[in-house]
């Protein structure tokens, strides 16, 4: 059947204006990191800049620890990444391939573990952290960070494993590999859409994460970019421009990483959401 011109337009209108309403925030605060401060402090907004500037971000990669800053995030960020997809591979793979008693349970506790609010964990952790001597450490927020995207990695990478046959697994298996090596040669190769996927999650949630490295790490050295950030605009007062340049600096890798995974991560999520 066709469809009516109407039934055809209303969808790509509401496309169009959720776009505009998710886009022009990022575009209102890259523009605003490079307009003159006249234009910033304009009555009048300046919608499309006639001339551009480096001052702003100058500014904000002379602030005090930045450099120290963005090496704490993307330690702290790759190393939770990392660890979370080590045990999520072994985890998921067990899940999927293998029947063991309490199965049903722990793949539950898991889904409970995925929608438990963090926040309200904060204080508990705190007190975990002060009793192991650990804080203004690194080494807690990557293993908060990991435990944090365990959940959904795990759920997602053994749907995406029960996707794949298992007659590909025993071929590999009467071929004379072992398990191990079945997996690593055949079934590893395969869950490249998966990961990608649950690494661009985990990455952008650790990335993001405010309040736990805000109460356990206090020492301006041992922060994080979004303390950073929430701070940026107190030190230098009402600098729109500085504080714009520094949200842009922040957001930068984040857009980076989604532009390169974007399609194998979608595909990703798909394939793990509708099979297994």
């Amino acid at each position: 059947m066709k469809r009516s011109p109407l039934a055809r337009l209303w969808p790509n209108v509401t496309a169009v204006v959720l776009f505009i309403g998710f886009a022009f925030p990022v575009y209102w605060m890259f523009t605003t990191a490079f307009k003159p401060t006249s234009d910033v402090i304009s009555e009048d907004p300046v919608w499309f800049p006639t001339s551009a500037t480096l001052d702003h971000f100058q500014k904000a990669l002379d602030a005090k620890n930045f450099w120290t800053l963005v090496g704490n995030s993307l330690t702290v960020t790759l190393s939770a990444v990392a660890l979370s997809l080590v045990i999520a591979l072994l985890a998921s793979f067990s899940l999927a391939r293998m029947r063991f008693k309490g199965r049903r349970g722990f793949l539950v506790t898991f889904m409970i573990a995925q929608m438990a609010p963090w926040e309200v964990l904060v204080i508990a952790v705190y007190m975990l952290v002060r009793d192991g001597d650990m804080l203004n450490s690194l080494l807690p927020l990557t293993l908060f960070y990991m435990v944090m995207v365990l959940p959904f990695t795990i759920l997602t990478l053994r749907a995406y494993v029960a996707a794949i046959p298992k007659e590909l697994e025993e071929s590999a298996m009467v071929d004379g590999c072992t398990r191990p090596q079945a997996f690593v040669r055949v079934i590893f190769p395969l869950l490249a859409p998966g990961l990608m996927a649950t690494s661009l999650f985990g990455f952008i949630t650790a990335w993001n994460e405010f309040p736990l490295v805000l109460i356990l790490n206090k020492d301006p050295e041992a922060q994080t970019l979004p303390l950073w950030l929430s701070s940026f605009q107190t030190a230098f007062g009402d600098d729109w421009g500085a504080t714009m340049a520094a949200a842009s600096l922040f957001a930068i890798p984040i857009l980076i990483l989604f532009l390169f995974l974007q399609r194998k991560a979608v595909g990703g999520l798909t394939s793990g959401a509708v099979k297994g």
